[in-house]
């Protein structure tokens, strides 16, 4: 069975939620595999190991899940990007729209030095907010996109599109 298979095979669907019409895909029920987590995680750091990456940033939630051990892997520090409010020190924030809603999130003012290059690590690709207000965010203080990395990627909301106009380096583990 190929990674892809597994991942679809292990990804619970939960209809309605965060709201009606939605049908969210649940990844948490992959954890529940270490052999399939680990097969992820070699996966994601075998297509980035080549590029020249000096950071790995993740989105909260979901992408603290493998975010830090991709970094630790490669040797890199690892950046949260959280929700607006939960960061103690001074930060940096952006706005952006949701599939659902509008949202805020913020990283530390220090976590990018300019001309770094980060690469940005999520659970799910959908419209493209969530990442393109993190890639905001990396390049407001000066650093590079590198790439983006999911596992889950949403094509009929075209979040790609978004994407590639921070970098073509856009990898997916399972497209729906």
């Amino acid at each position: 069975m190929s990674l892809e298979q597994k991942i679809k095979s292990a990804v619970r669907d939960v209809p309605d939620f965060p709201k009606e019409g939605i049908v969210f895909k649940d990844i948490t029920t992959i954890f529940k595999d270490p052999e399939l987590c680990k097969e992820i995680h070699l996966d994601i750091v075998d297509r980035i190991k080549d590029l020249k990456i000096d950071a790995i940033a993740g989105i909260e939630s979901r992408g603290f899940l493998l975010g830090p051990a991709i970094a630790m892997t490669l040797g890199v520090p690892f950046i949260l990007i959280r929700k607006k409010g939960k960061l103690p020190y001074h930060t940096v924030n952006h706005k952006y729209d949701l599939e659902y809603g509008t949202a805020e999130i913020e990283m530390h003012k220090d976590a990018v030095s300019p001309g770094m290059n980060v690469f940005i690590h999520d659970d799910l690709l959908a419209t493209g907010g969530s990442a393109s207000a993190a890639a905001e965010l990396i390049l407001k203080e000066g650093g590079k996109i590198a790439g983006f990395n999911f596992l889950i990627e949403l094509g009929f909301l075209e979040g790609h599109k978004i994407l590639s106009e921070y970098s073509e380096n856009i990898s997916t583990l399972v497209a729906y």
